[in-house]
């Protein structure tokens, strides 16, 4: 799928769907926070959570003094919907509406969090743009947190196919510049109340 018609479904997704309609809400991301919590890095280092949508992350992230946050999403509808969700409180967050397979970072971040995007990059090739930009991205000795679809997750989502990762399947793919620090499958369960098995997993960049 060609990055003009995946922004468009996305668009379609945010503006025509409430945040509670959506396959992936959850009212707090619980595994998330605590994952990055674990990482140790320090409130004022540079975070991005990329394909955030329209997630509380943010939220939960900067009333818990974490202090430079940036946000990317393809689709502007989720931006600016979490924009309006935070209100005065969004001037302290950078915003990135970009597909991050087309983007070039302008700085270095400590943390790279991604709950949303990676699963829905089918093609082997997507996934090294991906990768490539992600390890771009980081200083040395960054974190790198995502959540993918396990094994057992479903093999679509959102009208889309998706890939489902195993750990070695994510370690084959990483290689030998990245540490697993920890992961773990965790149920998610939608708000029609279906169960989707997700991977958690936390890196270190050693190169």
């Amino acid at each position: 799928m060609m990055s003009v018609s995946r922004k468009a479904h996305w668009e379609h997704i945010y503006e025509t769907r409430s945040p509670t309609e959506l396959s992936w809400f959850q009212t707090v991301p619980s595994k998330s926070i605590e994952l990055i919590r674990a990482t140790g890095v320090p409130t004022e280092a540079p975070i991005i959570d990329i394909g955030a949508g329209v997630s509380s992350l943010v939220d939960v992230l900067r009333n818990s003094d974490y202090s430079n946050i940036t946000v990317m999403d393809i689709a502007n509808a989720a931006i600016a919907e979490s924009r309006a969700r935070l209100g005065d409180a969004a001037s302290s967050i950078k915003w990135v509406s970009a597909d991050v397979l087309e983007w070039v970072p302008r700085g270095r971040y400590y943390l790279w969090h991604d709950r949303a995007a990676f699963h829905f990059l089918v093609n082997r090739t997507s996934a090294k743009t991906y990768l490539n930009t992600m390890r771009a991205a980081l200083v040395p000795g960054g974190y790198f947190i995502l959540a993918t679809f396990g094994p057992e997750g479903p093999d679509r989502c959102s009208g889309l196919e998706v890939q489902r990762y195993s750990i070695e399947m994510l370690t084959d793919l990483l290689g030998e510049d990245f540490e697993l620090k920890s992961y773990a499958l965790e149920d998610h369960t939608t708000p029609t109340g279906n169960v989707q098995q997700y991977l958690y997993s936390c890196w270190q960049m050693t190169g």
